[in-house]
Parts: structure tokens; C-alpha cells; sequence
């Protein structure tokens, strides 16, 4: 958050005349016109005609206001919301160096096709280039991450100058969602961040009132862009699934990324295929899933004999998917109905679709599809079982009648049962844990940490919510993406991150009096640093004490004080036992859980 400006008060004479407030309640009923449902403001004194606007449309049941002090947490927060929502977010910020800070979430929704808005109050043109307070260059500085970019100048009250703000609003809105408008050429295809930069001058906002809510014209118009948008790119007018058909031809691996879909998964299931699904993708679910992919494509039988893989989404977990598109003896397929980027590790790949079908598929499948498959889904079961830790079995020592037949058999039983309760948490026992532990309708937030590489290689599938910010797979504002996820779902949001993770994150606890505190559980992977980095080649012969000052980095935050300064609930799982009870807990608001690691 920037400083305040420092200027006096308006005179009411000129409050009364402040077109910055018409225009700002103009530009966000427009929002609210064109779907918009979540505001998000940080505080500031050039930004005060937007912020009290926002204040006013959520008094009258327009919007949902969320208010955060740090724009970095702001940014993120918004990103969550319109991940969850569908929609888009829009987040206002005053000049300055607190626009900056929308960077890391602006590049995330870029890199990911998430739409989100940003609104950025800024001085007057003739204010700029002459060593203003707070005044720097605003417009461009999102450079090539943004779809659209308006500097708008600032309100003077002319005839004409409100519906010219809503005007903005709705194309803001339309080309944030990725919807074709020919009179604003997009920047980039697809779904993605908009930067309105405001001009302001003084007086900067006068008080408001509305007497009541804007309502969306003509239904819900994000929805009904989605919808077409959806019907357009999935199916034809008889529901049949659209674009190029991939025959059942050469033996073939479907593998999906982050945000491929339930559309992998279907289209692995028409084609008989293998499906190779990381646990961020949306589609890893069904008879067809291998989770121990990593294993079997380094394995002699499986990996060496694929002759064709089709991606969707963006895989970013192993570095055995970005080797096997590059094969030269593998011809690769990528989808991606929208996006700025093709997936295209070392520029291999010759052949791209925005939609594809698999052609139908006799059933049951040939004898030789059916090998194909069977062999690959059947070894991963293998493999995962493997890991598994051994179970106990029946109690022993107990007769059909419910009494003691054998006092030493039931003694060791006992035992056994003990031991396995007070056995130490592993990371392979947390994601298993959490992962069971997640209903259908709940959510679940994976941190770009090491635990999301282990639950990728061990959880079964489910067709489960999962989010995670891998469109740049940073740690930037993890806890507020999680936190607008939770907000946006009303559903029990559950996180799974690392140390780091929460630290560099550690603003987004903050809770203002008046903001909504979601059922969300931050479970925090606590190994004291960056044991991801261990897996670096260069761990094995660097220095120890250098590579831990630098890349482990080592930390003893002590988690439950830092809980309590935020007023978050706080528990500490070190044993079998006491993480299944915490996670059997009602959530039923932000807490964290505390689970130590080894390194």
C-alpha cells in the first residue's frame, strides 16, 4: 500500500462537483452489468473515488467487496476468486509502487488465461514527468501480460463521460473472458488480465449514495459467454464433441497438465488410451488413469514403445513428459482450445489443435488396444500399492462372537494398531491423508512445492477439485489465491504448501474486521526450508553449508505464535494419529496445521 497523499481537505463546495466519483460509480455498475461479482481495493488516497463506489455497490447487494492491505495479497486474491468463479475479478489499487506489486498475479492470470481486471488509479497526465509524489509510468507496465490496456484520462465532468466508462466496463469485461471483439484487438487470444489505468484529479471523490443495485442487462452476460464459448469449443449442435479426429492408429499416451480438464479424461476413455493426468489437471479420474507415469515412461516396454502422445493442459511436474514430446520417434499432438503459448518443449512438436476427438472405438477394444492399455494402468496399480504402507489387517485374538480367544494375538494386534497411530508423518502418508480426506464438493489448493510433486506421483484418481497456480508455478501469493478460492467456492478449502510457501506469503493471514473469514485449512509441510532444492544435481557436490544458505535456505518460524498474532485457529500433526484427527476436524474457519517433515 502506498503512502497518502498528503493533500488537504476538498472543500465541500468541490465535493460536491467531484466527477472522479460519477465516473467511478459508472465504471463498476458497468461491471456489475456485464457479471462482474467481486471487487477487491487496497487503500489509497488516489484511488478513494473507486474504493468508496465499491463500498456503496456492495451496501446495496451489488458486488462482493474484499479489502486487503498488500497489493501483492490483493492481486492474488483476485486471481483466486475468478479461478473458483468463472469470472472476472477486479481489483483497484491506488499509484505507484502499489501497482507494481499486482505484477507477480497479473503475469500468473496471464500465463494461465485466468480473467482478471485491474484498476489502477494514477495523477493526471500534466502531473507526470515532473517528479509528482507517487507518480511513475503506470501505463505499459504490465508490458506483454495484459489483453487490453486503457489510460484513461481523467473525468472533468463532460456530457457523455458515464456511459463512456461503462462502455469500458463491458469491453473490459469481454475481452478479459477471451469473447471475440473485433473493435478491440487483443493483445493475446484467450481468456486472460486487463489493465483500465484511471486518471484522476482533485477533488478525488465526494461522498455517495445509491438507492439501488445496478443488475446484469440481459441475463448474466459472463455466463452466456461461457456457455457459448464452451458449446462452440466442445461440441456441435447434436452435443457431439467438436474438432480434428485422432484415429486409434499408433499406440498412443494422452497426457494432461494443469487445467486440461474433464475433456482429457473423456478423450482418453473414447480412444482406449492411457491416461497420464498430474493431479492439478482437472481430469485425473477414471479407468484409464496411471499415476505412477513418471515410473513406466522410464521403464523398458512402456515409454520406449509410445509412438504418439496428445497434450492438453500445461504439464510442469516431470521432467519425463517434455522428453517424450521431444522424441523424434514420437509425433505429438497438442491441444489447447485458448492460450498465448503453445506447449512446445525444445520446438518439436509439428502438429496443433484447439479441439480433437478420438474416433470411436469398438467395444470391448481390439485385443492389441486392449494389451496397450491394460498393461500400463495395471503396472501403475503396482507400483502404487508398493508405497502403500502394509495394513493390519482383522483384529486378531477375537472369536465370530465378539470375545477374547486369544489373549497374546490380540496383545500383538494391539501393539500393532499403536504403533501405526504414533508412527511419524511422511510426505507420501500427508498427501495420501489430505487427499482422502477431500470430499467432491470441497476444494483443494496444491502449493508450488515439493508436496505437490509427491501427491502427483502417489494419489489414486478422484474426481476431485483441484487448483494450484502453475501457469508460472511460482509461490507468489499462494495462501491469498487459496483464500479467494474459498471465498468464491463457500466450500471447506483445503492447502497444501510448504514452509517457504506460507512465508512468502505470510501478509495474506491478515484478515481485515469487516472481511469474510473462509472454512479454509492451510496444512503446512514444515521440512525447515526448500527441500525441493535438494533435488538439484548440483546438491550432491556444492559446498553443504553454501547450498543451504542459498537454496535450502533454513527457517524456524515458529508457526503457532505467528497463527495466533493472526488470529488464524492452529494445530500440529507429528504422528499418524494426530494427523487423521485433525483432518477429521470441522473446518469451519482459517486455521493452519502445522505437519513437520524431515529434509
Amino acid at each position: 500500500m502506498a503512502e497518502a497523499s498528503g493533500a488537504g481537505p476538498t472543500p465541500a463546495s468541490d465535493l460536491q462537483r467531484s466527477p472522479a466519483t460519477a465516473a467511478a460509480i459508472a465504471l463498476l455498475s458497468g461491471f456489475v452489468r456485464a457479471g462482474v461479482r467481486d471487487v477487491v481495493v487496497a487503500p489509497g488516497s488516489r484511488s478513494q473515488a473507486l474504493a468508496l463506489a465499491a463500498a456503496e455497490l456492495e451496501r446495496v447487494g451489488a458486488i462482493r467487496l474484499h479489502v486487503r492491505i498488500d497489493e501483492r495479497s490483493a492481486g492474488f486474491l483476485a486471481l483466486g476468486l475468478a479461478v473458483e468463479s468463472g469470472r472476472p475479478a477486479v481489483v483497484v489499487v491506488t499509484s505507484g509502487t502499489a501497482v507494481a506489486n499486482l505484477h507477480p498475479a497479473v503475469l500468473e492470470a496471464h500465463h494461465a488465461g485466468v480473467p482478471l481486471i485491474v484498476c489502477s488509479a494514477d495523477r493526471p497526465v500534466e502531473l507526470r514527468g515532473i517528479r509528482s509524489n507517487q507518480t511513475t509510468v503506470q501505463p505499459g507496465i504490465f508490458a506483454g501480460a495484459v489483453r487490453m490496456e486503457r489510460d484513461v484520462a481523467a473525468p472533468a465532468g463532460d456530457p457523455g463521460e458515464t456511459d463512456a466508462a461503462a462502455r469500458l466496463a463491458r469491453t473490459a469485461v469481454a475481452v478479459s473472458l477471451g469473447r471475440d471483439d473485433r473493435s478491440v484487438p487483443a493483445a493475446h487470444p484467450g481468456a486472460g488480465p486487463v489493465h483500465l489505468n484511471l486518471q484522476y484529479s482533485e477533488p478525488l471523490s465526494t461522498a455517495v449514495h445509491l438507492d439501488e443495485a445496478p443488475t446484469p442487462a440481459e441475463g448474466d452476460p459472463v455466463t452466456d459467454a461461457a456457455t457459448r464459448a464452451a458449446a462452440s469449443v466442445d461440441a456441435d449442435a447434436e452435443g457431439r464433441p467438436k474438432g480434428a479426429i485422432i484415429g486409434a492408429g499408433p499406440r498412443t499416451v494422452v497426457v494432461a497438465g494443469a487445467g486440461a480438464g474433464p475433456g482429457a479424461e473423456q478423450f482418453a476413455r473414447d480412444g482406449g488410451w492411457p491416461l497420464l493426468a498430474e493431479v492439478a489437471s482437472g481430469a485425473r479420474f477414471g479407468p484409464n488413469l496411471v499415476v505412477a507415469s513418471r515410473e513406466l515412461l522410464n521403464e523398458p516396454g512402456f515409454g520406449d514403445r509410445i509412438e504418439r502422445v496428445v497434450v492438453f493442459g500445461h504439464p510442469t511436474l516431470s521432467r519425463e513428459v517434455p522428453a517424450l514430446v521431444q522424441r523424434r520417434d514420437v509425433e505429438a499432438i497438442v491441444v489447447a482450445p485458448a492460450g498465448i503459448e503453445w506447449y512446445n518443449p525444445g520446438r518439436r512438436v509439428r502438429r496443433f489443435e484447439r479441439a480433437v476427438r478420438a474416433e470411436p472405438q469398438p467395444t470391448p477394444l481390439p485385443p492389441e488396444a486392449r494389451e496397450w492399455l491394460g498393461r500400463w494402468v495395471h503396472a501403475s496399480r503396482s507400483i502404487v500399492d508398493a508405497g502403500l504402507p502394509q495394513t493390519l489387517g482383522l483384529m486378531s485374538g477375537v472369536d465370530e462372537t465378539g470375545h477374547v480367544s486369544d489373549y497374546a494375538a490380540q496383545r500383538e494386534y494391539m501393539k500393532a494398531q499403536l504403533a501405526a497411530v504414533r508412527e511419524p508423518v511422511s510426505r507420501r502418508m500427508l498427501v495420501d491423508a489430505v487427499w482422502a480426506a477431500t470430499w467432491p464438493h470441497d476444494r483443494l489448493v496444491f502449493g508450488a512445492s515439493r508436496l505437490i510433486r509427491d501427491a502427483d506421483r502417489a494419489v489414486a484418481g478422484r474426481r476431485i477439485t483441484v487448483h494450484a497456480n502453475r501457469g508460472l508455478a511460482g509461490i507468489d501469493g499462494t495462501v491469498a489465491t487459496a483464500v479467494g478460492i474459498a471465498i468464491a467456492s463457500g466450500s471447506v478449502t483445503r492447502a497444501v504448501i510448504g514452509d517457504l510457501t506460507l512465508l512468502h506469503d505470510v501478509g495474506s493471514l491478515l484478515f481485515g474486521a469487516a472481511e469474510a473469514r473462509p472454512r479454509l485449512q492451510v496444512i503446512v509441510g514444515n521440512d525447515g526450508g526448500g527441500t525441493i532444492f535438494d533435488a538439484l544435481e548440483v546438491a550432491g557436490s556444492a559446498e553443504a553449508s553454501a547450498f543451504d544458505r542459498v537454496q535450502y535456505t533454513p527457517q524456524s518460524v515458529d508457526l503457532s505464535a505467528l497463527a495466533t498474532a493472526y488470529g488464524w485457529g492452529y494445530a500440529r500433526a507429528t504422528t499418524r494419529g494426530e494427523l487423521s484427527d485433525a483432518l477429521a476436524a470441522p473446518v469451519d474457519g482459517p486455521s493452519l496445521l502445522e505437519v513437520p517433515l524431515p529434509r
